[in-house]
């Protein structure tokens, strides 16, 4: 090992330290992100407030904005799981079966306002929609189930008003909303978070749960969600060549043909690991707290992104780790050439989904042109979700078009849930 002397003096200007010393602090980072149990009980009732609504002043102002229906079904599930969650109290809890406590229940003065001793719907149903919003106020905070009534927003500036719980996906919200817009089903069409704060936004994959990275918004936050169409969503499979062939001159890329594009799917995600576009190179990174970019050479790899050290070579024995996917999201910028003097607008930031706000635990990198950044953005996202990818783009596929049969045999993937790495 060789020993550093006059060197060492260099390591605010070597990009190595500040890596390591980001990767030495990124659990704490995490652990220090997750809720505390000893907040305070103001704190405590403005997440409990904050978790019943998105793009809402308060709760209040959401129920009251749901359509009729919405609000029926909402009471009408509401009321089941409150019935059966007694049912389903620890052993120790209860005293006997549920028959025996709905008799046990039935000697005790009847409530106010007739509602059943189960914790169902009022005898005499509401008639007003305050009435029935007011008692869905009072269910939403017993339900074990966490649900979010949530405004998205469309394109025309118009916006649509949903309930979702947290056992949902995006590709079910994404059923949804073909419901109540009456659109097509198109691949194209995707849920995105803007942060106006940092200039960002993001479209959540289709098997990710709409909950939780909602729940990792501020309470005052101006973030907002997205019904769009992204006609590079899901890019990596209708053109496969352009990240597989990246190397390759633009002409020959562009005249490959579906035959061959089903090839290069099978080959690529039909096997028994996952292969990653060997994308590599010259990417400028923003340094910490400084309008100053300098330009380093990155390599992709399955497990994450590495850089190659000041006098290295490009061997896999001298690269070091820059970020591993596990705990950052890719984000989408705007402006940043001119917020932070960026080289080019093309650029994209990593960061974890529960920074919200300016912190030197984000990563800035951009790209020289609007191609790179197409490679980088969706090569990624491929390294990172892996056959969850492949999976949510057939399943939107069999959505757009139920009657028609996938062009050519469907790969046999593994469970996605164990996502094979190739070596770095």
């Amino acid at each position: 090992m060789m020993l550093l002397s006059v060197k060492e003096t260099e390591k605010m200007d070597d990009i190595d330290a500040m890596f390591s010393d980001l990767l030495g602090e990124m659990n704490t980072l995490s652990q220090s992100l997750m809720p505390s149990a000893d907040r305070t009980e103001v704190d405590s009732a403005l997440q409990t407030e904050r978790t019943f609504s998105i793009g809402f002043t308060d709760l209040n102002e959401s129920l009251k904005e749901l359509e009729d229906h919405d609000l029926d079904a909402l009471m009408a599930d509401l009321a089941s799981r409150s019935t059966t969650s007694e049912c389903s109290l620890p052993t120790y809890q209860q005293a006997g079966s549920c028959a025996d406590n709905e008799m046990a229940a039935s000697a005790l003065p009847p409530p106010s306002n007739s509602v059943e001793s189960s914790g169902g719907l009022q005898t005499s149903e509401p008639q007003t929609k305050s009435d029935k919003f007011k008692l869905a106020l009072e269910k939403l905070k017993e339900a074990k189930v966490r649900k979010l009534i949530v405004k998205v927003l469309m394109s025309d500036g118009s916006s649509k008003i949903l309930m979702v719980d947290e056992r949902q996906t995006v590709r079910e919200v994404l059923d949804m909303l073909f419901e109540k817009t009456h659109c097509d089903c198109s691949i194209d069409w995707s849920l995105c978070e803007t942060n106006p704060e940092l200039q960002i936004e993001r479209g959540f994959e289709d098997h990710e749960h709409v909950v939780e990275p909602l729940s990792s918004w501020t309470r005052l936050s101006e973030n907002k969600m997205y019904f769009v169409s992204r006609p590079q969503k899901y890019v990596m499979f209708t053109n496969p060549q352009v990240f597989y062939m990246w190397k390759k001159k633009k002409e020959c890329s562009s005249k490959i043909n579906e035959q061959a594009k089903q090839l290069l799917l099978q080959e690529h995600f039909g096997g028994s690991t996952l292969i990653v576009p060997d994308l590599e190179g010259t990417l400028y990174l923003k340094e910490d707290g400084k309008k100053v970019w300098k330009p380093r050479y990155f390599v992709l790899r399955a497990s994450g992104i590495y850089y190659v050290p000041k006098g290295k070579t490009k061997s896999s024995s001298d690269l070091v780790c820059f970020v591993h996917f596990e705990k950052f999201n890719i984000y989408n910028t705007k402006h940043f050439k001119l917020k932070y003097r960026a080289p080019t607008d093309f650029c994209f930031m990593l960061k974890h989904p529960c920074i919200q706000n300016e912190s030197d635990y984000i990563k800035f990198l951009c790209c020289d042109d609007e191609h790179t950044l197409l490679l980088w953005v969706n090569s990624i996202r491929i390294a990172k979700y892996g056959t969850t990818l492949y999976e949510n783009y057939q399943a939107a596929m069999k959505r757009a078009h139920p009657s028609a049969s996938h062009k050519g045999p469907p790969p046999s993937i593994e469970s996605s849930n164990s996502r094979p790495r190739k070596q770095t």
